[in-house]
């Protein structure tokens, strides 16, 4: 008779946004391995939200809606967003 495995994975998702954490790495809905602070650029730093479980939420730095805004030159007035990098 074959060995059993002692093979587990542990699913976390928070309740606000649907994000996912397997045995405590956070991974991208695309299945990618994901990054806690581009997600809390990205999503958990963009409102007030108490159920948030990101350990990185509240953290700068990471990808930001700015950023991405500044890389495919979206305009804010006419004018290019300055400063998202400093």
């Amino acid at each position: 008779m074959p060995e059993l495995s002692d093979l587990s994975i542990d699913r976390t998702e928070c309740t606000k946004c649907g994000a996912v954490w397997l045995n405590k790495q956070h991974m991208w809905a695309t299945g990618g391995i994901g990054n806690e602070l581009d997600l809390a650029g990205l999503v958990c730093n963009t409102g007030s939200y108490s159920e948030c479980i990101n350990p990185k939420k509240g953290q700068e730095g990471g990808d930001t809606w700015e950023k991405r805004a500044l890389l495919i030159g979206i305009r804010d007035n006419n004018e290019v967003i300055s400063g998202v990098f400093n």
